[in-house]
């Protein structure tokens, strides 16, 4: 994926000189959108849960047929970005993902839990390509030494949208209170009918809007102009240089190897934690709110993750990025384990506080994963993100605990992830290669 970054103006990635604001700038709008619209899946799991009676286990395929697309289109997304060019593969990303938003229309209108994980697993097929293409882009678009803390202040505002999307969601589609069965038999044909349409119309809605913007900024993206950098020209962030001449393949490296375990179990736990928010917070031993009310209290725990990636983003030009990543896996591992022992105000409160610590995670963890990968970054992009299938399986895991033992210990999966997270940050991370 070398080519995607040639450089037309002969400028290396760790010229100063080089003014690269305008380029983040237009950068940051994708981390949001994609933020915004992956929260949304958590308001949409109970949404179905109780449109479609279905249990856990069940409800989390909407996570798997969301975060499946990261598994199978990363690694191609990669190859056709490599074809097309990164602001081609963009534009193409930002489609995909409209067509995906469009295609909750007729799945709403035909009441099709199938149809909506279709639509969903395309929604995602271009969120992927947007990932492969930017997070690297935003890496090496300036010196290396602070590619972790920039790409920090861009996961900002993807914790922005992430912030946001509970908040809209729960007004928009939780205020549809959903019938029983019981509720029918006291409706006539016409309620039924207009009762259906309400219940589609809090989904349609919303989604159409979606994707009217991906194609607005689609559009956009189409005519400006980028910077091209040379992968091949970054430096590691030790101050070693690139060192990617050891072997031929990204495969080889065990620090990007490692990292990608890393970013499974991150994705995994992160979303595991914010896809049973709702449901849990509506548990009567934890504060027993209804849906809509309970939807608004997920701001929070992806409140704090935006607010702890501007924090992040300034501690980490002052602390080693491997050190800010371990510190926040134990804190956050502790704060689940609370959570899971506790009950009332102590338990809600510190599941959604995990939000705060899981901040700084994932950029740290690809920033660390990709040093000194040099002409290798490409393919270690697909790699990682094809690591976030996590959010797929993961999910589903905890989904199946939740059902056997209860949703309150079936946090313990998270707590896993983080253990290994903090292990990562500890010596995982630093650079070595693996025995061919």
């Amino acid at each position: 994926m070398a080519s995607i970054v040639q450089n037309s103006h002969n400028t290396k990635a760790d010229n100063g000189g080089q003014n690269y604001s305008f380029a983040l700038t237009v950068l940051t709008s994708l981390f949001f959108m994609w933020g915004f619209i992956t929260c949304l899946n958590d308001i949409l799991i109970p949404h179905l849960k109780a449109v479609f009676t279905l249990n856990y286990t069940q409800v989390m395929l909407i996570q798997f047929s969301f975060f499946t697309a990261y598994a199978l289109v990363s690694l191609p997304s990669g190859m056709l970005v490599e074809k097309v060019g990164y602001k081609s593969g963009i534009v193409i990303g930002l489609i995909t993902a409209g067509i995906g938003c469009l295609l909750f229309y007729p799945a709403a209108s035909y009441q099709s839990y199938i149809m909506f994980l279709i639509a969903l697993f395309i929604l995602a097929s271009g969120i992927t390509l947007l990932q492969v293409a930017a997070n690297p882009y935003v890496a090496i678009l300036g010196k290396s030494d602070t590619a972790s803390s920039r790409l920090n202040l861009t996961q900002a505002f993807n914790s922005l949208g992430t912030t946001i999307a509970p908040y809209f969601g729960a007004l928009i589609i939780l205020s549809v209170a959903v019938k029983t069965a019981e509720d029918f038999k006291s409706m006539n044909a016409d309620q039924i009918t207009a009762y259906k349409l309400t219940e589609a119309g809090a989904v349609q809605v919303p989604y159409l809007g979606l994707a009217a913007s991906l194609f607005v900024i689609a559009t956009i993206f189409a005519v400006i102009k980028l910077p091209k950098i040379v992968a091949a020209d970054v430096a590691s962030s030790n101050g070693n240089g690139s060192f990617d001449h050891h072997h031929d393949n990204a495969w080889r490296y065990k620090h990007l190897v490692l990292g990608a375990v890393a970013i499974f179990v991150y994705v995994g736990g992160e979303v595991s934690i914010g896809s049973f928010l709702v449901n849990y917070i509506g548990q009567p031993f934890i504060a027993g709110l209804n849906e809509a009310d309970a939807g608004k209290y997920v701001s929070f725990y992806w409140g704090g993750a935006m607010v702890g990636r501007f924090i992040g983003s300034a501690v980490q030009r002052k602390i080693k990025p491997g050190k800010v990543l371990a510190f926040n896996s134990f804190i956050a591992s502790i704060l689940v384990v609370i959570s899971m022992l506790t009950f009332g105000n102590v338990a809600m409160w510190s599941i959604l506080a995990v939000g705060l610590f899981n901040s700084i995670m994932f950029p740290t963890i690809f920033t660390l994963a990709i040093d000194g990968l040099g002409k290798h970054t490409g393919q270690a992009s697909g790699i990682l993100c094809t690591a976030i299938v996590g959010g797929a399986i993961l999910p589903v895991v905890q989904g199946f605990f939740a059902d056997n033992i209860g949703i309150h210990h079936a946090f313990f999966i998270p707590v896993l992830c983080y253990m290994y997270i903090a292990y990562y940050g500890i010596k995982g991370h630093k650079p070595s290669f693996l025995k061919a």
